[in-house]
């Protein structure tokens, strides 16, 4: 019994002292209440989802620290919570909050498809709506009162195009999911890919409700793509089954490269085993949020109070999502503190300018001044440095990690202002730089340390290569069925650089050809349409054409460029081809003058005496050579053959005169010989030839304006030469049009008949053809590059069309060498003339009809010109008399007037004796001649 009464006693002391204290604690808290102005914050979350558990805790956490810290400010945040699940449920409670709680903001919601609702509410009654996830609203002047706790997602974009470029993979799949948060972060990773020139061949939304087989579905799709980059934008819940079903498709292994974004990575440590193991070697980014001694201790009661807290929505930790939630609150109370205690009677305004009926939803007249203090509070929260910039956090650096196990690695930072770097370190050069070389290791999908090229094959292991099956110019593709394996066999010139580009690609590839145009009508287009439904690439002679590039890519040329009209050589020269510088007029004119300059230094050269003993020509032969000496002082310039001053005067301008033609003669036969040969001009029914299956028909059409009844279409070099052989009047071609490599094989083989003409027009040559945004274009484009530039590209045009043949002359077939030379039958007419004269000459002088035929020549030819000369002579004689009389009287008159001696020569009557021997002995010697010759004759 004295153990029951003292026990009792005990219980009663117990009790009264309980019932104290809880007095006691009403009346602390009446007069705080009673002491602290209150600010009433609405807050939705989702208490038993992860993200709402750590968010309602964070908060309570973030109150008690902040105003144990400051415990002298006058305002005081007072919570209203409500527990909402759902879209529907989410905009009720903000409803209620508004209508009942008075709250001057609203924190929340934590989903990034529930706030466009609540932030329309906002606006509209002048509350500041903060929201600390990823949201799919952003601030605006139409949404001017929402404020988003989390950086721009823009930031984040910038940071992963950084890393792939970085990285150099040229293309990046993206699958995201499909929410209005995963279209807006699509659009912002499409204008940062496309700064960087990236290429995103395919974009994959996945909705939260897919069941498994869907998501494998889309997975199969993927693994029928070359690129193997992936980058996942989704949330933990659906990114776990994601990488989990990844795994089980065997798309984690070496050669696959996944990124997450902080969607997804920030969750991580709320994924079970299962889900951690399968996204090893997983590359992500995440806010960065540094050390510090404040977050140590902060980490420390987290771990307390998780243990003393129940909820079903309970995390095992904390990401920088719940930081967020933790400065928000801070910044709120600061702002709050700001602004001071405020009237109750002064926190609305009306409500009839707003056009509501209801009277309990009033529009906050605190609100505006909350948004205002809020967006100037900077300071130094758990996150690092708080500051909103219009509207949203600033950016903060991103930290990149590589995930390895059941944990992370941290491998580098991404900042905006500097890019990649390896620490975080405020000192360095504050360039941008997108290197990743200074990255740490990373340990890739399939526990591989070699980076991924970030492309492969198809998952069939060999790339399917078309190649066109031709009926002529099979020096460039020559395409054979094994009947055996009907495999298809392909050699030739295309073949040879596809074959030579194979060594400078960054890994090996297995290929096989498959032909196209098993029949006569090939159509480069059509083969070019079966990319990439029938081929992978196609490699032929393929032309770079503008059109063709709206549904394919091109690789980088590798044969000469250009389209050039071929036709046939005019007529060939004939023997008299010297004749054709000079009209009949010109050389009527020359022999004329020729003439007439031979009798005018022919007079000229009369009064001269022979004085020089010295001269290899007598007299008389030097004056029977005046009548040559315009044609022979030509040939024979060193020759003696005037002697009058006024002979070599005129002989002087003649020169001047017989050089100038003769160099005009020259000028004006080179031109015949080459320019000429070179002008063409279609007849009045011409047609042009083409090669069939080309684009050359569309070309001729659209770009040269020709007729398409003017165009014929051919398969080969021999179809070509029939074509052109007839003409187009017996049903041919007067004219070529296409491109010069096979333009090169027509005058390979028809030289001399054949040659190309007018200008080239431009063209890009050949390439290889692969699907848009192809990574495999940059690859084998290098690879070209190389080869092109190498020692075997030689070797490969001359194995492919003979010796002799490279494309660094490509215009090397357009002179023919047998034009270039001058054969005897181009200037048979002027040997004609030369022998003809020569034989003649002979027949003069060495037969005695000949010297008898001459000697009556000259014996006519002396008798006319002594009666031309004897004439001449009186006349002068004439005149001579009447110039002495005139003098002597002259002289008279003047010795009369004054005194001067005159000394009167006497009459020079030797010129007249002269011309009379000279007659006389050329007289003479024609009889003699004909003479001898008659006796000959006799004999």
């Amino acid at each position: 019994m004295p153990i029951t009464k003292v026990c009792f006693r005990i219980l009663l002391l117990l009790f009264i002292n309980a019932n104290y204290i809880f007095a006691a604690a009403i009346n602390v808290k009446n007069n705080e209440t009673s002491q602290y102005s209150l600010v009433h914050i609405g807050v939705v979350l989702d208490l038993d989802s992860p993200m709402g558990s750590m968010a309602d805790l964070c908060i309570n956490m973030a109150l008690s620290d902040f105003y144990l810290e400051h415990p002298n400010y006058r305002t005081r945040l007072h919570l209203h919570t409500k527990d909402a699940k759902g879209l529907l449920n989410t905009n009720i409670a903000a409803l209620e909050l508004l209508k009942n709680g008075e709250v001057q903001g609203i924190l929340g919601p934590q989903g990034p498809t529930e706030d466009k609702f609540v932030a329309e509410l906002g606006g509209k009654f002048h509350i500041p709506v903060i929201s600390f996830t990823t949201s799919s609203t952003l601030p605006s002047e139409q949404n001017r009162y929402f404020v988003s706790m989390t950086p721009n997602d823009s930031y984040q974009a910038q940071a992963l195009a950084a890393i792939c470029e970085g990285y150099e993979w040229p293309e990046v799949v993206i699958l995201y999911e499909d929410t209005d948060y995963g279209y807006q972060f699509l659009s912002h990773l499409n204008k940062a890919f496309h700064d960087v020139e990236i290429g995103m061949p395919y974009m994959s939304s996945i909705s939260i409700s897919s069941e498994d087989n869907q998501i494998l579905k889309e997975f199969n799709k993927l693994k029928e793509k070359q690129t193997r980059v992936f980058l996942v934008h989704m949330n933990a819940s659906l990114g776990h089954r994601l990488f989990v079903l990844a795994k089980k498709e065997g798309m984690m292994t070496e050669g696959y490269v996944w990124i997450i974004t902080d969607y997804l990575s920030n969750f991580l440590n709320s994924m079970d085993f299962v889900a951690r193991d399968s996204m090893e070697g997983v590359l992500g980014i995440r806010p960065y949020v540094s050390r510090s001694e404040k977050l140590d201790r902060f980490h420390e009661r987290w771990q307390r109070n998780m243990v003393t807290k129940k909820s079903a929505g309970s995390i095992r930790d904390f990401n920088v999502y719940g930081l967020w939630v933790y400065d928000t609150v801070c910044s709120l109370a600061i702002a709050a503190e700001k602004i001071g205690p405020v009237n109750s009677s002064l926190l609305y305004v009306s409500t009839s300018k707003n056009g509501i009926d209801n009277t309990n939803l009033k529009i906050s007249a605190f609100g505006p001044k909350l948004l205002t203090e809020l967006s100037n509070t900077k300071f130094r929260g758990l996150s690092g440095d708080f500051q909103l910039i219009n509207g949203q956090l600033k950016p903060p650096a991103f930290e990149i990690f590589n995930v390895i196990g059941t944990g992370e690695k941290t491998v580098g930072f991404w900042r905006p202002d500097r890019g990649i770097s390896r620490e975080l370190s405020p000192t360095g050069e504050r360039t941008y730089s997108t290197s990743t070389k200074n990255l740490k290791n990373v340990l890739w999908p399939g526990d591989s340390v070699t980076q991924p090229k970030g492309w492969a094959i198809l998952a069939a292991g060999k790339l399917r290569v078309g190649v066109p099956v031709k009926n002529g110019f099979r020096e460039f593709v020559n395409v054979t069925i094994d009947p055996a394996t009907n495999r298809t066999i392909a050699t030739g010139f295309s073949i040879d650089i596809f074959m030579a580009t194979l060594p400078w690609l960054p890994s090996p590839i297995n290929y096989e050809f498959y032909h196209y145009n098993n029949d006569a009508n090939l159509s480069y287009d059509g083969m070019l349409h079966c990319i990439p439904q029938m081929f992978d690439m196609v490699v032929g002679d393929t032309t770079i054409w503008a059109p063709r590039a709206k549904y394919v890519d091109f690789s980088l040329p590798y044969s000469e460029p250009g389209v050039i009209l071929v036709v046939k050589n005019m007529k060939p020269f004939d023997m008299w081809i010297f004749i054709k510088p000079l009209r009949w007029d010109l050389w009527l004119a020359i022999i004329l003058a020729s003439i007439l300059m031979g009798i005018v230094l022919r007079l000229l050269e009369r009064r001269v005496r022979n004085t020089n003993e010295e001269s290899i020509q007598p007299r008389q032969e030097r004056l029977r050579m005046i009548y040559w000496s315009p044609i022979v002082v030509l040939a024979f310039p060193e020759r003696n053959m005037v002697a009058n001053s006024w002979s070599i005067f005129v002989l002087v301008f003649w020169l001047f005169m017989a050089f100038i033609l003769m160099q005009s003669y020259t000028a004006n036969l080179s031109a015949i010989l080459t320019v000429d040969q070179l002008k063409f001009a279609f007849s009045e029914d011409y047609y042009v030839g083409y090669q069939d299956g080309s684009f050359m028909k569309e070309f001729l059409k659209e770009h040269l304006h020709i007729d398409e009844s003017r165009l014929k279409s051919y398969s080969s070099v021999e179809e070509y030469h029939d074509a052109m052989s007839r003409g187009s009047k017996r049903g041919g071609i007067d004219a070529i049009f296409d491109e010069i490599p096979y333009m090169k094989i027509l005058l390979k083989k028809y030289d001399s008949q054949y040659k190309m003409v007018g200008p080239m027009y431009r063209t890009n040559g050949f390439g290889f053809a692969f699907p848009v945004d192809s990574p495999l274009t940059s690859y084998f484009s290098r690879a070209i590059l190389a080869v092109s530039e190498g020692s075997n590209m030689t070797s490969i045009e001359q194995t492919n069309f003979g010796p002799g043949d490279s494309s660094e002359d490509p215009l090397s077939s357009t002179v023919s060498p047998q034009n270039s030379s001058l054969t005897f039958y181009n200037f048979g007419g002027l040997f004609i003339i030369v022998g003809s004269v020569t034989l003649f000459a002979l027949f003069c002088s060495e037969t005695s009809v000949g010297r008898k035929f001459t000697a009556l020549s000259a014996l006519y030819s002396q008798m006319c010109f002594s009666f031309i000369y004897s004439k001449f002579c009186s006349r002068h004689d004439d005149g001579e008399e009447s110039h002495e009389s005139i003098q002597n009287v002259a002289g008279h008159t003047s010795s009369e007037g004054r005194d001067v001696s005159i000394v009167e020569e006497p009459p020079n009557r030797g010129e007249e004796e002269i011309c009379e021997s000279d007659q006389q002995n050329e007289s003479d010697f024609a009889e003699v001649e004909l003479t001898s010759i008659n006796e000959e004759m006799k004999s």
